[in-house]
């Protein structure tokens, strides 16, 4: 994800209004790894700016998406995830805590999709790892 004086720029490239609540959520994505739901970066947005609407962070992070800057994610929690790590990659998920990382491998020896299932031509393939973290391991000892 751009930084935000780079996402400024790009929404006003692309005629889209620059606010306050924008800029908030744009320095609350960047370089966030926790790939939070949007309701978590609500929480932290309304400790900064108590009047932020729930729907105003929705809208900005769906803008983001739309622009490529951001990536939704379900892990199966029940709630889209936000990543602001557009390169390709995969994720783990601890089936614990629900703590999400980012995982850099190469799935093409790992995953064998189907040059053609039912006319689906497949041009993605999304890997998540389950599995328990370190925090979780070590209060489990």
């Amino acid at each position: 994800m751009k930084s935000p004086a780079e996402l400024i720029e790009r929404f006003r490239e692309e005629g889209l209004k620059v606010t306050p609540q924008r800029e908030l959520v744009f320095r609350l994505m960047h370089e966030n790894q926790l790939h939070p739901t949007a309701e978590s970066v609500f929480g932290a947005a309304r400790e900064v700016m108590p009047t932020i609407s729930l729907k105003t962070v929705y809208a900005v992070l769906n803008d983001l998406k739309s622009l490529g800057e951001i990536q939704s994610i379900d892990v199966g929690s029940g709630a889209a995830r936000f990543d602001p790590n557009v390169g390709e990659h995969h994720h783990v998920v601890c089936r614990l805590c629900g703590v999400i990382g980012d995982v850099l491998v190469d799935t093409r020896d790992l995953v064998m999709a189907p040059s053609d299932h039912e006319g689906f031509a497949i041009d993605n393939v999304e890997v998540t790892f389950r599995g328990v973290c370190r925090n979780c391991t070590t209060k489990q000892l």
